[in-house]
């Protein structure tokens, strides 16, 4: 392996050429118009600056004195609106009415205060003399596979000692119930009043 040297540069250099080529400042020495150059360049440069950050900001007005002068000289549409007027209908012939006016008073008829039910539903609980009349009723069954419960209670309390009697049905049952009582009744059929 061999290594070549390159070859000494000349001594001799232009004016004002420092070591990285001409027109590079030298330092302290260096002559007086490479230093106005800079300075020019650098003016330049500044002030190439402030027009281009003008001509940016600016550019909004610009787009719209553009699209202004697109509106002005493009052709506008014309509407035309066309109304058709409707021929008039002939009057129709003139019509008579006469109006007559009779009072008739109706004497209402006297209704029965509703009383209590001589029927109900199979589930609920029932103030028997208010809410269903006493006497003996009847139902046909339990509604489902679960049976019919009804009870007679002394008391709406709900209390295991106010129940006057009770039962579950799997088929038709009967009950007599006396004014003043409470009857429960749950999954059963209508009960209906048989006497």
């Amino acid at each position: 392996m061999t290594f070549h040297q390159p070859p000494p540069l000349p001594d001799h250099t232009p004016q004002g050429a420092g070591p990285f080529g001409l027109g590079t400042p030298t330092g302290p020495g260096q002559p007086a118009r490479s230093r106005r150059r800079w300075l020019t360049y650098g003016a330049v440069a500044l002030v190439s600056l402030f027009v281009g950050v003008g001509i940016g900001a600016g550019s909004g007005s610009a787009d719209t004195v553009e699209e202004a002068a697109d509106t002005k000289t493009a052709p506008r549409p014309t509407v035309t609106v066309t109304e058709t007027a409707e021929a008039e209908a002939p009057e129709p012939a003139p019509t008579v009415t006469e109006t007559v006016t009779e009072t008739v008073t109706a004497k209402p008829k006297k209704t029965k205060k509703p009383g209590p039910a001589a029927a109900f539903s199979g589930d609920g609980e029932y103030l028997v003399g208010e809410d269903i009349k006493a006497g003996t009723y009847k139902t046909a069954g339990p509604v489902d596979e679960w049976g019919c419960y009804w009870e007679r209670a002394k008391d709406a309390s709900g209390e295991f000692d106010s129940i006057i009697t009770n039962n579950n049905l799997s088929g038709q049952g009967r009950v007599t119930l006396n004014s003043g009582e409470y009857f429960k009744t749950n999954g059963c059929q209508e009960w209906k009043r048989v006497g």
